[in-house]
This record gives C-alpha cells, structure tokens and sequence, in this order.
C-alpha cells in the first residue's frame, strides 16, 4: 500500500537492474498484461474555521455533505454546526462561496452557527429584497440583500445568515427555491416572523489575523486550471476550470435564477449550462430540465430565456 492507496498483488514489479521490469513469477504471459490503471494522486485541502482555528487537512470526500463531516470531524464539531464555506478568506464573502467546484489549490474556510436571532416583517409590497441560496447539506442563508428593500430597512439581517423557521415552522433541511417560494407566498400586511442563525464571529481575531497571522493562501488566486467537482449524485471528478464562454453563461443563468426564483445557485447554473451544450436545440434542453431538475418546475418563459442567454453567451444562433 502506498499513499493510502492499495498496489494490485501480482503486478510487475520494478527491477534493482537498471530500472527495467521484471515478470511476475508464473510464467512470461504476464509481458502481455494490460497496465494497471494509474492512481491518481490524493487530493488534500488545507481548512480552518472562519471565526479562528488551527489549520487542518482534510480528504477522501465525493460531495458537500461529506466535505462538511470531514471538516466537522478534524475539529471535533458535528457536521450541522457548519453553515457555508468560503475559499481563500475566512470573511462572509458571497463571491468566495463553496459552491460544486474547489480549486486544487484552495483554502476552505468553515463558518459555524452563532448566535440566533428572531425579526418580525411585515411584507408592505411584493418582493422583500432577498436572494437566497444553500449549502447544500440543508441550511438555507441570505446570500444578497438588495438595497433598498423591505430586509435591507432591517438592520438585523445580514448577508450569511441562515434560515431556520418562518413562523417558527423550521425550514432545516429544505432548498432554497422552496425558502424562496414560502417567503414570496406571505401575505401583505401580514407580520410573520423569521428565525436566523449568523455565522459565528470572531471579535477582534479578525483584524489580528489580517495584520499578522493572515494565511498564505488567503486572497490568492489559483494558478492551476483543474478544480475537484462535487456533485449531488455519483462522486467528484478532477476537471479543468470552466471555460471563458462556461462562465459567462453560468452567471447569465445564475442571474436568471435570482430573477425569476429569487435564489442564487452556481452550481445549478453550470449544471444547466453542461447540459444546452449536450442538446441541438430548446425543446431537447426543456425535455431534459424535465427529466433532470423536475422539481424546480421551471416556468416555459424562463426556460426560454436560460437557453437563449446561453446561446448569446456562446454566439450561436437561437
């Protein structure tokens, strides 16, 4: 065994005469043999808790669920402690959220539950100014906050705190676009209240570790083109980094999500994006949304702009 990872018995095995291979005992079909499959290397990911922690590796994970219990595990936590993940800052940065791809060189932060806060709101017009998102594992948080807005005259609520209960109906363990819906389904004029939990702060430790003890890899942008893929159902994969026109239409779709679903999801755009490149044309694209995301029940009128934003982000014809 090397590295964790099992050799197959049997195998040639490297010669001490000048480097060349000798046959397995057993006769000289093993010459014709098929090469075993080459291992891949271990993936391993640096990780501290956002609020402050020593630094930990972790490894061996297929999507975010198990990232989340080995990050809960090295520190000695349970797995619902953890909210979200940010890469490369420990600060509550939506544009450094975890999403489905890390970079190989990425820096994972943790952020924890802190403390619970409950906000009566009284919905005074349609929209209450939120964009949510989720992490994946069943917490759904506030990942935008447009100005302005009936949440943004709240100053309580933040960018980064997590849903858990609307009308102290807990919503643990919902998507956001169900979050999203049940907010938008509130009656106006109507008080309800939301339960939110922020991430754990970290007092003064932050400007510490800003002026000495910052990680190295913190801020710093990867230099290398592959990135380990998480992915809802089967395991994670070593890719290259999306393409130019990838994410650019990514974002199109993403930005679609918040307008027509009130949520933000990276990860459900590249999915979307994955698969118009896979289909000749817009009915092909709506069968398979059907078939694959069935249970957002995408309006016609979305699905026809998703394929079009994709389609002008790569310059083909509609």
């Amino acid at each position: 065994m090397e590295n964790g990872v099992p050799r197959e018995t049997g195998a040639a095995q490297a010669s001490s005469e000048g480097g060349r291979v000798a046959p397995a005992q057993g006769g000289g079909a093993a010459a014709n043999a098929p090469h075993p499959p080459r291992v891949r290397p271990r993936l391993v990911f640096h990780t501290q808790l956002a609020h402050g922690s020593p630094t930990a590796k972790i490894e061996g994970f297929t999507n975010v669920k198990e990232l989340y219990a080995k990050i809960a595990e090295v520190f000695n936590i349970s797995p619902t402690e953890i909210l979200f993940c940010t890469l490369n800052t420990h600060k509550v940065d939506m544009l450094k959220l975890l999403g489905g791809q890390i970079g190989l060189e990425d820096f994972i932060f943790a952020h924890v539950r802190g403390e619970t806060k409950e906000v009566e709101v009284t919905k005074t017009e349609d929209a209450l100014g939120l964009t949510i998102t989720d992490n994946g594992a069943g917490y759904a948080f506030i990942k935008r906050i447009k100005e302005g807005s009936i949440i943004n005259r709240i100053p309580t609520v933040c960018v980064g705190d997590s849903i858990e209960a609307i009308n102290d109906q807990t919503i643990v363990g919902c998507r956001h676009y169900e979050v999203a819906k049940m907010l938008r389904e509130m009656p106006k004029a109507q008080p309800f209240t939301v339960r939110l939990v922020q991430p754990k702060r970290a007092f003064d430790m932050i400007s510490q570790r800003t002026r000495s003890t910052k990680n190295p890899s913190e801020g710093k942008v990867t230099s290398g083109r592959e990135t380990l893929r998480l992915r809802a159902k089967g395991t994670a994969t070593v890719e290259e980094a999306p393409s130019e026109f990838e994410e650019e239409a990514a974002r199109k779709v993403d930005e679609l999500l918040e307008s027509y679903m009130g949520i933000r999801d990276v990860e459900l755009a590249s999915t979307m994006v994955e698969m118009a490149k896979e289909v000749p044309g817009p009915e092909e694209f709506s069968r398979g949304l059907d078939s694959l995301l069935g249970e957002f029940a995408f309006p016609d009128e979305f699905v026809v702009e998703v394929w079009t934003a994709i389609c002008e982000a790569k310059g083909c014809s509609k």
